[in-house]
């Protein structure tokens, strides 16, 4: 099953994708709720080589400082921008309201320390489907390969839902006539786009908005089992679709176990008022289990022809950008096609070298407080590198790792250390002060393209009392490197699919 790490699992998997199917049809309908995730990080005042901050400025506010959902006053082309773009919030944050929920029981935030956890998980689905990716590659025949559906982005799904701390960010999309409006998860790690819908034949999780009724939309229709769409989900999933009467019914499952069944459809998206695409194919869940919190559902950016880059490349032309607020109480923004992108957003081509699975890209250098550290081109070739945006904590080779958490130490001496935190070993205890000056981080990816880390993305914040550097190493040196989330507030990322390169820009948002 494309998405368990264990190879051996792939015939247990098999059987119980078939036994949900079955047991889709049977009605008994169960709550299982799962929710999550806190963020915590930071803002700031530039030199060059360091950042002076408030030390308050790396937790969120209690209330919502929203922008406004123009992505920044950066952009090049005013006005005729905001057609295609919507906000992205932390799901857990002030902004959302799916944390407002009336019943606190739904919306138990999970500890930092789950959050990282769940992010190892992901970490470990996403490594074992490049490894056997790049396995299955030297075969060449990957069209019998049994293995061949690990090199799916698809499967790494939104890692789940997971509780994904400060990962879980959501955008509102309308779908069905009259329309619906359903806050999903985005990740750029998977490609189906999936929502729970009623009956709930099975198991629905509780969720926010109203879970959508295809019988009430008229512009629903679901997919037969021998179009050409249907088997489009093999790729898209890693599970061949199954058939119930004539329906073709998707399954897919996510590194933690959560998972989603039910029938394969298509229907009319609404992402805009002015941007509307009729017949967008997507999953009707009937049953949906995991750490999805109160969310709709899934919104896939992947690469393969059911993701909504491809559903709606003949309008944006594969092209979309998005903005990770600095904390859970600002927000950020997700806009699909070109217009308005900064002239400050800098491109370093996709690397090529690992097919088209995840979106590969090539790290060449790091710098800390200005210096670039002694680390070894065969370092970060040896392992390449991907781009998440469901990743919390980014993860580099062993040996940049250590190099870098050395070189931050030594600028940080005169700060009480901390202990280790889950996956982060280098923290501090910034009890009683109000500022600190923390080094610059930079990386340098491929064509020289060097991009500056705000704040918020070198340190995450326990509590006043342990701050930690927020990054973590990998196990193994051939472990693929992830530039995760973290790393990506504030910056304006922005991914020309069709053109091969992937753009960073400063302060797209806050």
């Amino acid at each position: 099953m494309a998405t368990l790490n264990h190879h051996h699992h792939h015939h247990d998997w098999c059987f119980s994708l078939m036994m949900i199917i079955m047991l889709m049809l049977c009605s008994s309908s169960s709550d299982v709720d799962a929710l999550h995730e806190p963020t915590s990080k930071h803002i700031i005042q530039t030199h060059t080589h360091y950042h002076t901050l408030q030390i308050s400025s790396l937790f969120p506010a209690s209330l919502c400082t929203a922008t406004t959902t123009t992505p920044s006053s950066s952009s090049s082309t005013g006005s005729n921008k905001r057609h295609s773009t919507l906000e992205v919030l932390d799901r857990h944050g002030p902004c959302s309201q799916l944390g407002q929920d009336k019943d606190a029981a739904a919306t138990t935030i999970p500890s930092l320390s789950e959050v990282l956890s769940h992010d190892q998980s992901r970490v470990d689905s996403i490594q074992a489907r490049v490894k056997s990716n790049s396995d299955t590659n030297k075969i060449k025949d990957t069209n019998l390969n049994p293995n061949r559906f690990k090199d799916k982005k698809a499967n790494l799904p939104v890692q789940s839902g997971r509780s994904l701390g400060s990962g879980n960010y959501i955008v509102t999309i309308g779908l069905g006539t009259p329309t619906k409006t359903l806050s999903l998860i985005f990740d750029t790690g998977s490609d189906l786009t999936w929502t729970q819908c009623e009956p709930c034949a099975r198991s629905c999780y509780q969720q926010q908005d109203p879970i959508f009724d295809p019988s009430a939309s008229v512009s629903y229709s679901n997919i037969s089992c021998n179009s050409p769409q249907c088997s489009q989900l093999s790729s898209a999933t890693g599970n061949n679709p199954g058939c119930s009467s004539t329906t073709c019914v998707y399954g897919i499952q996510y590194g933690d176990q959560s998972f989603s069944v039910g029938f394969f459809s298509k229907d009319k998206l609404t992402i805009t008022a002015t941007e509307v695409f009729p017949n967008f194919l997507f999953g009707c869940g009937q049953n949906n289990q995991g750490l999805f919190g109160n969310t709709a559902g899934l919104l896939g950016l992947g690469r393969n022809s059911l993701s909504i880059i491809s559903q709606t490349a003949q309008k944006y032309g594969k092209y979309f950008s998005y903005c990770l607020p600095s904390t859970s109480s600002s927000t950020g923004h997700l806009t699909l096609g070109k217009s308005g992108v900064s002239r400050n957003v800098k491109f370093t081509p996709f690397a090529s070298s690992q097919g088209t699975s995840f979106y590969f890209i090539d790290i060449l250098s790091i710098s800390v407080g200005g210096r670039i550290l002694p680390i070894s081109q065969s370092v970060f070739t040896t392992a390449g590198s991907i781009i998440d945006s469901g990743t919390v904590i980014t993860r580099l080779p062993p040996a940049a790792y250590s190099t870098m958490s050395a070189a931050f130490r030594k600028q940080m001496a005169k700060y009480k250390t901390a202990p280790a935190y889950s996956i982060l070993d280098t923290c501090y205890d910034f009890s009683g002060l109000t500022t600190v000056s923390i080094p610059t981080i930079s990386f340098t990816f491929g064509g020289n393209v060097k991009v500056d880390l705000a704040p918020s993305g070198i340190l995450v914040a326990i509590s006043t009392s342990r701050v930690c550097l927020a990054f973590a190493g990998n196990s193994n040196a051939d472990d693929v490197g992830i530039f995760g989330n973290t790393q990506q507030k504030t910056l304006e990322v922005v991914y020309d699919v069709g053109g091969g390169n992937l753009g960073f820009g400063p302060a797209g948002c806050k």
